[in-house]
């Protein structure tokens, strides 16, 4: 499969200054960047900016980023699911994976993070992905934004909503293990229908279990 990556771009106005929303940006650019060091939910900072150079590396990966000039304030991550999770069992070249998103405190409540996924979704090849999310309690900022689980959860369907990702069922076992975890997914316009029930399969791994 050829992963099209055509650049995108707007302005949003925010009450810290105007932000830059852009991508995919090549890995060259990225590393060019500074990174925020604010930007901490996953690893830290330096070592998530190499993590994302990686990303933007790949084939199928791609990077959107929120930017104050030559600062990098937000981003999300879209590539293959890791190896050791169920998403990749049924090797799909049309299946990926919005892996991370994260925004500086200061940023959030600005529409940063939807507008990191409506950039995402201006490129017409995204139409020939099936994209997924595992959205976990256990990865989100409870403490720093005073929102309980559900409220949390909320506000993540509200902003995903926005790339067109809506919510799916599905028995693993991961996701299942608490209620406010979820499955989100958006199917491409020219995804194949057998891709869609290799995805159904993937989504309920274990029906004949019981």
């Amino acid at each position: 499969m050829e992963h099209k990556k055509t650049y995108n771009a707007k302005e949003l106005k925010t009450p810290h200054g105007r932000l830059i929303i852009e991508g995919p940006i090549s890995a060259e650019k990225l590393a060019s960047y500074a990174f925020h060091e604010g930007l901490v939910a996953f690893r830290p900072p330096a070592q998530q900016h190499k993590a994302l150079v990686e990303i933007a590396g790949l084939p199928e990966g791609r990077i959107i980023v929120a930017r104050s000039d030559h600062m990098i304030v937000g981003y999300v991550t879209y590539l293959y699911p890791d190896p050791l999770e169920r998403w990749s069992e049924g090797k799909m070249e049309d299946l990926i994976e919005l892996g991370a998103i994260e925004v500086i405190p200061e940023y959030r409540g600005s529409s940063v993070g939807k507008n990191l996924l409506i950039v995402s979704m201006m490129d017409d090849a995204m139409e020939d992905y099936i994209i997924i999310t595992t959205e976990y309690y256990w990865h989100w900022d409870l403490k720093g934004t005073g929102l309980n689980v559900w409220e949390y959860r909320k506000v993540m369907e509200k902003m995903m909503s926005a790339g067109g990702l809506v919510w799916y069922a599905t028995d693993d076992p991961e996701i299942s293990s608490h209620p406010a975890n979820c499955l989100m997914a958006r199917i491409g316009k020219r995804i194949p229908p057998e891709s869609v029930q290799k995805f159904d399969q993937l989504r309920f791994m274990n029906r004949f279990m019981y």
